[in-house]
This record gives C-alpha cells, structure tokens and sequence, in this order.
C-alpha cells in the first residue's frame, strides 16, 4: 500500500503524525521507503538526466574537436598555397578578395558537413526520440541553432588562417620554395 501526503512546508515535519496516523489503524502495519516527492521525481529520472549531461559533455567534446579539426584543415591548405596566394597578391589581387578566397573555401566545406549532418540528424531521430522529454525529435528550432552555431565555429575556425594568409608577403611568397 501507498500513501501519499500533502503538506503545506517541510514534508519531513509531517512524518511523526502520519506515523501514529498509521499505527492508530493497525499497530502492525509498518511505515518504510518514506520519501518526499522530489527524492522519488529524482530517482526516476536520474538515471536519464546523467545520460543527457554525458551526452552534453561528449558533443561540446565533439564540438571542441571539430573546431580544431577544422582549423588545422584550414590552416594546412593556407600553408601549402602560400605560393599561389602570394601571386594573386602580387598580380594586384586585394586582401579582402584573398580573405574571401579562402574563408569561402572554408565554408562550402562547412556547409556540406552541415548539410550531411542535418541528413543524418533526420535519419536518426528515431534513436534518439525516446531519450527527449518536451522536445520534438525533428524540432526545427534545435536543427536551426546547431546548424547556426556549427557554421559559426567553422566560420571562426577558417578566418583565423583566412587573415594569416592576407598577410602573406608576395615577394617572400615568391622567393619560398
């Protein structure tokens, strides 16, 4: 049997009156696993609330490496055409047309990882669905934000080189081997 009692404060305070409530009836009955009703909300979703914070650790990991990942792409591409970048500029190509080069790159990259994502995403919200709560699997606001703050990270992560190579001196460009 289970009894449930409201109160109005501390529902601990209650605990000695429901005892004696209970024993008036039949002093045999025992009175065990008594908790509020927070520790019995809590219970029940601990075990999903810590594999939604892991889940959040481990895509903010993801996230983190992506980024690096992103700019150490960047960054290599940047090195290795030093040469070509250097006789655009010498040949009269502005910087803002360079940065436009090479952050452009940078995103049609992004945006096809993003567009892959997203068709996976959809693919698998199945999986995923019953570990939601007050959240669609195929929410439209969720896919818009991460799909925003992904081309935001790598747009970040392919300016940084972008303006490194703006900098490029053509003649040492030219001279490097």
């Amino acid at each position: 049997m289970t009894v449930a009692i409201r109160t109005n404060g501390n529902p601990l305070s209650v605990l000695p009156a429901a005892r004696e409530a209970v024993h008036s009836i039949d002093r045999n009955l025992p009175l065990s696993a008594v908790n509020t009703m927070d520790k019995l909300v809590e219970s029940s979703v601990g075990q999903r609330k810590l594999s939604m914070i892991l889940l959040g650790v481990f895509s903010t990991i993801a996230l983190l490496l992506a980024s690096i990942g992103i700019y150490g792409v960047m960054s290599y591409s940047v090195t290795q055409r030093t040469r070509e970048l250097g006789i655009r500029m010498a040949l009269g190509a502005a910087r803002s047309r360079v940065l436009g080069l090479v952050v452009g790159q940078g995103m049609v990259l992004a945006g096809a990882g993003v567009v892959i994502g997203l068709v996976a995403a959809f693919g698998l919200t199945r999986l995923l669905s019953s570990q939601l709560f007050g959240v669609g699997a195929t929410d439209p606001a969720t896919f818009t934000v991460v799909s925003g703050v992904l081309i935001a990270i790598a747009l970040l992560a392919t300016l940084l080189p972008a303006l490194r190579a703006t900098r490029v001196d053509p003649v040492v460009a030219l001279r490097d081997e």
